[in-house]
């Protein structure tokens, strides 16, 4: 059973992250190096928990218990030694990735793992000592409330690491998939190809977004349409994404002028009010 995990980065799925483990009794430590936005994750990890409470996922005892399983600190130093399981959930470049993610190795976790939903493992891998004991957990937003967590087998991961890995996402009360090691893994490659079609639909004026949106939701029983989705991911991360992916895959997955232009223009979805929606 994981008892003690180390969550770096404190973006919206890191805060996500954070705060599913502390639901389920672990003792969390969140890196962010950004003093700002510590301050932020801090206040969203207690509107998240508040909001599980108000939907019955928490019980009362719990709800003063939980903030003070999570430690928040600004350097991966600063994790705890030969903690169960650490997370890297930092933005998705991968040089970023993997300069946190040999950082973190340092500390000897018991169970290494990136959050990324479109880099693949193997080359995130590349940096470590141990890849034996490294895989993917990616997590969807919102994390709370979201169910599915896909493990991502690399190369050189090893089946004890993802046994542990299954035993962590049952525990938390996920359910899981297992998916080999390529870019996008399953989830990533066929919702960015939905949602890039989307935004050239949108691009050629077939339908609003609304509309298209609409298609997919009642045509489809899609939950959340493409670009309401897109907004909800975050502008920027869909492109990274699809820059991944237009590498390993070709010309289907370059992104469209409107992504590129969105971003450009600070235009992320609802993390800055706007994105192919007001927010």
């Amino acid at each position: 059973m994981v008892q003690t995990v180390g969550v770096v980065g404190a973006g919206t799925m890191g805060v996500g992250i954070a705060c599913v483990f502390a639901v389920s009794g672990c003792d969390v430590t969140v890196i962010e190096p950004d003093r700002k936005r510590r301050r932020l994750g801090h206040k969203r990890i207690d509107e998240q928990i508040a909001t599980a409470h108000r939907r019955g996922k928490v019980n009362a005892d719990a709800l003063s218990a939980i903030p003070q399983r999570v430690r928040w600190a600004g350097l991966s130093a600063h994790l705890p030694v030969a903690l169960d399981l650490a997370i890297e959930a930092v933005p998705e470049r991968a040089d970023l990735k993997r300069s946190v993610l040999a950082e973190i190795e340092q500390r000897a976790p018991g169970l290494l793992a990136s959050n990324t939903s479109g880099i693949a493992i193997g080359e995130l891998a590349g940096a470590l000592t141990r890849p034996e004991r490294f895989l993917g957990l990616h997590f969807f937003n919102p994390v709370w409330s979201m169910p599915l967590v896909e493990i991502v087998r690399g190369g050189q991961t090893s089946d004890a690491a993802v046994m542990e890995a299954e035993q962590a996402v049952a525990q938390i009360g996920k359910q899981k998939i297992i998916v080999a090691d390529a870019p996008g893994f399953a989830t990533s490659r066929l919702g960015v190809a939905i949602g890039l079609e989307a935004m050239r639909m949108l691009e050629d004026r077939v339908a609003s977004a609304e509309d298209i949106d609409r298609a997919m939701e009642l045509g489809y029983r899609h939950p959340m349409g493409p670009l309401r989705l897109t907004d909800l991911v975050g502008l920027d991360v869909r492109l990274d994404i699809a820059n991944t992916l237009a590498k390993a895959y070709g010309p289907r997955f370059e992104a469209p002028r409107i992504l590129v232009d969105k971003v450009a223009a600070g235009e992320l979805g609802r993390k800055t009010g706007r994105g192919f929606y007001p927010w």
